[in-house]
């Protein structure tokens, strides 16, 4: 059993790594235009979402955050893409810039600043590049900035329109006049409402230059457009400055649209971006640097950088299984955000990690009133829950009737909240009701058996192939941490804890087979399972922390996991492995969570190896607690952040996290 050296400081010093020295792997990038294989890679604010595509000038989706429709007349939430006001289109002496004239074509995503960059050459008359943004500044506005260098004279004609998806009606185009600078701003502004429960969207778009007035814009039908003359060599720059605004966040989405762009074409663009720019440089305070392993880095950051582009501090919005690059699962929010997505965010941005706190907080009296629905007492949250924090999960799927550990996941995270943290008016005011609440919903929900133990039946478990079942030992153990979480938070608030939530705690059902293996459920015969679930009563949950077993739990349940199953199974092994000395084979299992599920052409992650739905944050969320628990060895104690030993894969010579917890420390280990 080897161990590496840790060491723990308050900033980077001269003896530990800095992003300048070895962690200096900031973007992904591709020159393969001829690949009929590609997926975006997303940039984000944490209120919209924009997914580049390979094509000139493509923006194939804006997602919104948290803003919901329905599935038909009476079906289920599912969250909504936006009109989308980034559809430039462009000519070079009359002939349509698109695929087929394309040379030299490359693209970069730009992890630090958040700009997603394509560069190419059209024909034999024009260079052309353009950067696309999603404001960090402005949660529901971006950025496209475009440069085009003559090669010859060229005349470019260049317009852009306001897309509507299918998902709305009663579309509605008009411009709208503002002053700049004693000159008419025009904006091109289009409104529609979403098909079955009438959501407001509106979106605006405007033209800037360098300089004013620059060409004159004018209206062609729903679309804006501009025309400009250049001679060879000439270069010439404008941009395209678009926002979406819903009646989720504004009484009055319309105007409001209008305003966003007429801010930034008065703030000025430069001011805009440095601002962007100075944001994600605060973000990346909370960083992981690998000195050793570039791919690893690289796809370190990536996930990170997904993170941060799904969400935003104050919000009290939480991050979707596909953060904003996708809708997949309706945009719902699942355990995914309390097990997989919250901690590394705990870790390195209490701002993002209060928000996604607050997203449950906010919605007790929801889970109140499903509890209560139910038959039981306290609060029950929602397998799947959208905005209004109702159950959303689709009636034919049993996990929403009964993968109840849901409830016990939250309650842990508002727990660590507060550990990480140590606000004490937080746990009183809006901590301990709800861990307090989720805690008497488990007292109604275990069983008591006539030898004096608890049982917990008919669940649906972490394994989703495991339905209706008693006894899953990681709902159990969930619920045992919930358990003492909330007698714990009782005693910090000054509060006596309810006698019967450590009973239940100290006497609820973990099954053992004859050979000492944990059973995931009464009855379990060995068959698949979807991913980990026995394996995290060691990690995150801490019910098992004897070495023998762990091992043995690992050896069982590694082969039993199905290997295109979602990604975080193999990470969860990958930490349990580190902490076990054994750094070679954490680095295998590493490996396993995101390789086989990276897709072309920047290695966004899908939810299951060979799966083709990216970019998958819960995946993200799990990789970066396997750098970040598991090979650095941090750990969330009553303490506050501590440092365990653990073991590093051979070939990396350290890893550090810096940004850690309120004080923003900085945690290194380093090879033997």
């Amino acid at each position: 059993m080897a161990f590496g050296i840790l060491t723990c400081h308050s900033e980077n010093s001269a003896e530990s790594p800095t992003a300048a020295e070895v962690g200096g792997v900031w973007s992904v990038e591709t020159s393969d235009f001829e690949s009929p294989v590609y997926y975006g890679a997303m940039v984000g604010n944490g209120g919209i979402g924009l997914l580049p595509w390979k094509e000139p000038f493509s923006v194939r989706d804006v997602v919104l955050n948290h803003v919901f429709d329905a599935k038909g007349s009476h079906g289920i939430s599912t969250v909504l893409k936006g009109l989308n006001p980034f559809n430039i289109a462009m000519a070079v002496n009359g002939a349509a810039v698109d695929s087929a004239g394309v040379d030299r074509w490359s693209q970069t995503l730009d992890m630090k600043r958040s700009v997603h960059t394509t560069g190419f050459r059209f024909g034999d008359e024009a260079d052309i590049t353009y950067g696309i943004r999603a404001l960090r500044g402005m949660p529901y506005a971006g950025l496209v900035e475009v440069k085009v260098r003559a090669l010859k004279d060229i005349r470019i004609e260049v317009s852009d329109s306001i897309s509507v998806p299918s998902a709305y009606s009663d579309a509605a185009t008009e411009l709208t006049y503002y002053k700049r600078d004693g000159k008419k701003l025009k904006t091109l502004r289009r409104s529609a409402r979403s098909k079955h429960r009438g959501v407001a969207v509106s979106a605006s778009a405007t033209f800037l230059f360098d300089g004013v007035p620059g060409p004159e814009v004018e209206r062609d039908g729903d679309d804006i457009c501009f025309t400009v003359d250049l001679k060879k060599s000439e270069e010439f720059r404008f941009w395209l400055v678009g926002s979406v605004c819903t009646s989720r966040d504004f009484l009055d989405p319309y105007n409001e649209s209008d305003r966003q762009v007429s801010y930034i074409a008065n703030e000025g663009v430069d001011r805009v971006v440095m601002r962007h720019e100075k944001l994600w440089q605060d973000l990346w305070t909370g960083d992981v640097i690998i000195d050793g392993d570039e791919d690893a880095q690289r796809s370190v950051r990536f996930s990170l950088y997904n993170l941060y582009s799904s969400a935003r501090g104050g919000s009290g919005l939480s991050i979707p299984p596909f953060g904003l690059s996708a809708t997949g699962y309706n945009g719902h929010i699942f355990w995914d955000t309390e097990l997989w997505m919250y901690p590394p965010m705990l870790f390195l941005n209490q701002g993002i990690a209060r928000s996604m706190i607050d997203y449950r907080t906010d919605r007790l009296d929801g889970a109140r009133r499903r509890a209560s629905a139910y038959g039981y007492d306290g609060a029950m949250f929602p397998w799947e829950s959208d905005d209004a924090g109702e159950e959303s999960c689709p009636v034919w799927a049993l996990t929403g009737a009964f993968e109840h550990h849901i409830t016990a996941d939250v309650a842990i995270a508002a727990w660590n909240y507060y550990l990480m943290t140590h606000d004490k008016k937080w746990l009183m005011e809006k901590g301990f009701p709800l861990i307090s609440e989720t805690a008497n919903f488990w007292k109604s929900r275990a069983e008591r058996n006539a030898d004096g133990t608890y049982s917990i039946r008919n669940v649906v478990c972490a394994d989703e192939y495991a339905m209706g079942v008693d006894d899953n030992a990681f709902t159990n153990g969930a619920v045992i941490a919930a358990l003492n979480a909330a007698v714990k938070a009782a005693q910090a608030c000054g509060e006596a804890p309810d006698a019967q939530w450590k009973e239940i705690a100290d006497n609820l059902r973990i099954l053992k087979s004859d050979d000492g293996v944990i059973l995931e459920h009464e009855g379990y015969d060995g068959r698949q399972i979807k991913q980990a679930d026995v394996n995290l009563l060691g990690y995150p949950l801490g019910i098992v922390s004897d070495a023998e077993q762990l091992r043995r739990d690992l050896e069982y349940y590694e082969g039993k996991i199905n290997p295109k199953g979602p990604a975080m199974s193999f990470a969860v092994f990958a930490i349990q492995h580190a902490r076990l000395g054994d750094g070679d084979k954490a680095y295998e299992l590493f490996v396993r969570s995101y390789r086989p599920n990276q897709l072309p052409p920047f290695g966004v992650v899908s939810e299951g190896a060979g799966g083709t739905n990216p970019y998958f944050t819960t995946g993200a969320g799990g990789f970066l607690q396997a750098v970040i628990n598991g090979f650095c060895g941090l750990e969330l104690t009553e303490d506050g952040v501590a440092q365990l030993p653990s073991a590093l894969p051979s070939h990396w010579k350290s890893v550090t996290v810096t940004g850690v917890g309120p004080d923003r420390r900085t945690y290194t280990r380093r090879q033997d």
